[in-house]
């Protein structure tokens, strides 16, 4: 059994724990039954010990696997990892859904994407990242009743996205303690304003519109201050040829779209002025999770 799962960014500047989209960046495991359980990983968390000997993947899929079969057996697991980890691109969703998916499948139960996604949210209650990491594409997203209401836009392949990954983290856990409890009025319409042209615009491909449509008063800014040269990237990137340029998820890394094009413009550009941190080009994921027999 072989699962895949894209990288995805969300919150997407003003779509706070709502927009999210897949990137051609992906986890794999490779699962087989055997006589020993072991676990190997490589790339990233390849030397940690704690994704070893405490890994959420194995705990994720072990849970439902049980529950399915009401059986114990024995696996060889195999992780290739590109997905970088606590760096705001969906690594712990790709985890998620690629473990829930995993059992199903080794258990040889059928499983729809929209029940994947329901259950995912038992381990996380905020849709823009499970959602794209299952579906592909860009995702406006909600949660009613436990369950997952959503709808996909496909990315074109005239679109690439620029991706900025600083050298440290930045603690979602702790960067949400930051955020207010309360807004203004003219806060809370600014950012469903922005929010909904966001999402119009990408659903109806007006790209020149996102560099306004991007704005965000609700979290950006606040999560940004814990890394300031992250300012300094987003003005960089809008000089010179980003389309939108938001903090992926709760950051540190920051997300561009551009025109293809820009991209290696854009990125040679990024690189020489942040020398310390890794700058990827990736295309937009459209097909989400993959299992193969």
């Amino acid at each position: 059994m072989f699962i895949s799962v894209p990288a995805t960014s969300a919150n997407l500047g003003p779509g706070f724990d709502t927009l999210g989209v897949a990137l051609d960046l992906r986890n794999e495991v490779s699962i087989k039954r055997s006589r020993f359980f072991s676990i190997s990983i490589k790339g990233e968390g390849s030397k940690s010990f704690r994704l070893k000997g405490n890994n959420i993947f194995i705990s994720i899929f072990n849970e439902h696997y049980r529950n399915l079969v009401d059986k114990k057996e024995k696996f060889r697991f195999t992780f290739y990892n590109k997905i970088p980890l606590s760096r705001g691109l969906g690594s712990s969703s790709a985890v998620i859904v690629s473990a829930i998916a995993a059992a199903y499948a080794m258990a040889g139960i059928p499983l729809s994407s929209q029940r994947l996604l329901s259950l995912a949210l038992s381990y996380e209650p905020h849709p823009d990242n499970i959602t794209p990491a299952v579906m592909g594409g860009f995702n406006a997203a909600v949660v009613e009743n436990s369950r997952v209401y959503s709808i996909k836009k496909e990315m074109p392949q005239n679109l690439k996205a620029v991706i900025v990954i600083p050298n440290r983290p930045i603690s979602t856990s702790h960067s949400r303690t930051k955020l207010p409890r309360k807004l203004s009025l003219s806060d809370a319409v600014f950012n469903i304003s922005h929010s909904s042209l966001l999402t119009a615009a990408i659903f109806n491909e007006e790209w020149d519109l996102l560099r306004i449509a991007s704005k965000d008063k609700l979290h950006q800014d606040i999560r940004m201050r814990a890394m300031p040269e992250l300012f300094e990237v987003q003005k960089l990137a809008l000089q010179n040829g980003a389309l939108m340029s938001t903090l992926s998820g709760s950051g540190s890394t920051f997300f561009n779209m551009v025109y293809a094009e820009d991209a290696k413009p854009l990125a040679y550009k990024l690189q020489n002025r942040f020398s310390k941190f890794a700058i990827k080009i990736l295309d937009f994921d459209n097909q989400g999770i993959i299992i193969e027999e």
